[in-house]
C-alpha cells in the first residue's frame, strides 16, 4: 500500500483571541517563515506582534468562520476525503497541517505500514516559507519509518495541467458573471513574500527591485517563488486567451515595513481605478483552498477598498477546493 500525505498550512483552532494567538506562536515562530536572528524573531514575536496581532487577527477569521468549521480545514478535509475515494484501498490518505491540528506527526503515524508514501505540500509554487517548511517538518517524522527511496516528495505544480485547467474554469465561470456590457481587469492575486526569501532560492535577483514581469522559467530561477506566479499567470491567461491588456498580477498579504514582492495588490487596486477600471475579477492561484487570505483578504477586505477608490464590482474567483478534475490529477501524480 502507498500512503499519500496532503500537508496545508494551517489554522486556529477557533477564532478565538486564545487559539489564535496560539496559532500565530507556532507559526510565526518558524525560522522559515520569519528568518531572522533567533533572538530577533523572539523579540518581534514576543514584544510586538503577540501582544496585539491575535485579536485583531481574531476579528478577521469570525468574519469567514462557518458553521462547520474553518474554511481552509473543511476546503482541504473535503479534498482529502475525494482523493481517497479516487485513490481506493491501493492508498492511504492522510491530511496533516504545518501549523495547528491535525499536525503532521499525526498524519504520518497514520500512513504506518504504508510501503511507500507521497508527500504532497498543497503550495502550488514553491517558497521556503511554506513548501520547505512543510517538507522538512514532514522528513523529520518520517525518517523513522521510511528510507529516502521510500519517501517522493513534490514540490510544486503550479503548472500541472488539470490545476491550470481546473482554475481556469472557475475563472470563466466568474468572468461569465460580469455584465455583457461591462469592461473588466483580471488580477491574479498571489501571497506575497518578503524579498530576502527570494534572493535567498534564485539567483536573478535583480527582478525583485521593481514590477517587471519575471522571465519564463529556465535554470537561473527555477526555484524562484516569484517566478513560477508570473509562469502561473501566464499559463492561465493562454488557457483562457485572454489579451495581455486584460490582466496583471500582484502580491498580497505583506506585513512589516521591510520589502516584499511587487506590485502589492493593495496598491494595484487605487492605480486601476485611477485608469478608469471598474470592474475586477480576482483570482488567488497560490492557494489551493480558500481561506483567510482569499475570502477575508480579498472576498471583504480588498472588496471594501475598491468600492472606496470609486470601483463598481470586485469577482473573487474560488480556488479549485476539491474540483473533481483537480483531484483526478492530484492521484496521478
Amino acid at each position: 500500500m502507498k500512503g499519500l500525505l496532503l500537508i496545508n498550512l494551517g489554522t486556529p483552532n477557533s477564532p478565538s483571541v486564545k487559539d489564535v494567538r496560539a496559532y500565530l506562536r507556532e507559526f510565526l515562530s518558524d525560522p522559515y517563515v520569519i528568518d531572522i536572528n533567533p533572538i530577533a524573531r523572539f523579540l518581534l514575536l514576543n514584544l510586538v506582534i503577540l501582544p496585539t496581532r491575535p485579536k485583531a487577527s481574531a476579528a478577521l477569521y469570525q468574519n469567514i468562520w462557518t458553521e462547520k468549521g474553518s474554511p481552509l480545514l473543511v476546503n482541504t478535509e473535503l479534498l482529502a476525503q475525494y482523493a481517497q475515494e479516487l485513490l481506493g484501498p491501493s492508498f492511504k490518505v492522510s491530511l496533516g497541517m504545518r501549523y495547528g491540528n491535525p499536525s503532521i506527526e499525526l498524519a504520518v503515524d497514520e500512513l504506518m505500514g504504508c510501503d511507500e508514501i507521497i508527500v504532497l505540500p498543497m503550495f502550488p509554487q514553491y517558497s521556503s516559507a511554506a513548501t520547505e517548511t512543510a517538507i522538512q517538518k514532514a522528513l523529520g517524522y518520517t525518517k523513522t519509518y521510511w528510507s529516502d527511496e521510500q519517501v517522493t516528495i513534490i514540490k510544486d505544480f503550479y503548472k500541472t495541467p488539470r490545476f491550470i485547467s481546473a482554475q481556469a474554469n472557475l475563472l470563466k465561470e466568474t468572468i461569465e458573471k460580469v455584465p455583457a456590457e461591462e469592461d473588466y481587469q483580471v488580477v491574479f492575486s498571489y501571497h506575497g513574500l518578503p524579498e530576502r526569501q527570494i534572493k535567498k532560492v534564485s539567483t536573478f535577483h535583480t527582478i525583485c527591485n521593481g514590477q517587471k514581469a519575471c522571465p519564463i522559467i529556465s535554470d537561473i530561477n527555477r526555484n524562484c517563488y516569484r517566478a513560477q506566479c508570473y509562469e502561473t499567470t501566464r499559463a492561465l491567461a493562454a488557457e483562457l486567451n485572454l489579451p495581455e491588456t486584460s490582466y496583471t498580477t500582484a502580491f498580497q498579504s505583506r506585513l512589516g515595513r521591510i520589502p516584499w514582492i511587487k506590485p502589492y495588490t493593495d496598491e494595484l487596486l487605487p492605480e486601476l481605478a485611477k485608469q478608469g477600471v471598474k470592474n475586477i475579477v480576482i483570482a488567488c492561484p497560490s492557494f489551493v483552498c480558500d481561506c483567510l487570505e482569499t475570502l477575508e483578504e480579498i472576498g471583504l477586505r480588498a472588496r471594501e477598498q475598491w468600492k472606496e477608490e470609486g470601483g463598481d464590482n470586485l469577482w473573487l474567483v474560488p480556488c479549485v477546493n476539491a474540483d473533481a478534475n483537480w483531484i483526478a490529477e492530484l492521484v496521478e501524480q
